[in-house]
Parts: structure tokens; C-alpha cells; sequence
């Protein structure tokens, strides 16, 4: 193995583990996976080819459980990634780096084209909180939106 491929290797494992907002498992500061039988209320979210979501601004209240309903209609594989917009930057800088790189975590969902996805989530800090999709040059061109968690 080179040592550009070892250096780069450390460099992304690293930064997996530095980063507790994509890690398994853990409580994330604005919440944690959701039980589906404890699902307050659904909000049905459009993720399109115009890298946009629909809408781009939702309002929930600390302790709730959501089900987020999310519709691809775009022709291109789109997610839907939770956490703080200085989470989602690192981590859409890392997709840069690593267009290949696979993963599954319970803040995100991803959705093929024409299909529909769906993430439950229960928001337990108050504050405001992002969603994007990290795809390479989906969150640049702006698929972003933001969720404020009233207390």
C-alpha cells in the first residue's frame, strides 16, 4: 500500500471516530433514533432533482417523535441526513473525498429515485438543527433545510 492511500486511510477512520454525531449507537445532541410505535406525528418531506427539499423548514417540539415520510421525485439518489450544520459540512466534505463511501446511521435515510424512505427520529435537546443531502455536489447546490426544536 502507498503511503498517500495509509495517510488518507487514518485521516477518514479518524475522522469517523471524532465525529459522534455519525456514530452508531450513540444519543445525538438534538436526539436519538425513534420508536415507530411512539410516532407523534408524520411529515411528508419531497427531496427533488432541483436540490431542494419541500419544505426546507419544519418546526417540532423537544421529546417528540417524528416519522419523516420522504419522497424522491428526482431521477438521482438523494438522503436525508440529520445533525448541526458543522456536522453535515464536515461530513459532506468527507463525501467529497469519498464519493464511494457507504454507510448507514439512524439519522439518515437515503432514497432511490421515484421511491420513498422513511426516518423516525425523536428530537430531545432543544435548538436548531439541520438536514441535507451529502451526496457530492447535492449540499453545495443547497439541499439543505433546517429544524427548530422549540423546548
Amino acid at each position: 500500500m502507498s503511503v498517500k492511500f495509509n495517510v488518507a486511510l487514518l485521516a477518514v477512520t479518524a475522522a469517523l471516530f471524532a465525529q459522534p454525531a455519525f456514530s452508531q449507537g450513540h444519543e445525538k445532541v438534538f436526539g436519538r433514533k425513534g420508536d415507530p410505535n411512539k410516532v407523534s406525528r408524520t411529515i411528508e418531506l419531497d427531496m427533488s432533482d432541483a436540490m431542494r427539499f419541500a419544505p426546507a423548514q419544519l418546526l417540532v417540539k423537544q421529546g417528540e417523535t417524528v416519522r419523516f415520510r420522504l419522497k424522491n421525485s428526482g431521477k438521482v439518489m438523494h438522503e436525508m441526513v440529520l445533525g448541526t450544520m458543522h456536522e453535515l459540512k464536515q461530513h459532506a466534505e468527507m463525501m467529497k473525498q469519498h464519493p464511494g463511501m457507504h454507510h448507514a446511521e439512524p439519522s439518515m435515510v437515503h432514497v432511490g429515485p421515484g421511491k420513498t424512505g422513511v426516518l423516525v427520529w425523536q428530537f430531545t435537546g432543544a435548538g436548531e438543527f439541520h438536514y441535507a443531502c451529502l451526496f457530492p455536489g447535492h449540499f453545495e447546490a443547497g439541499m439543505v433545510g433546517s429544524i427548530k426544536v422549540a423546548p
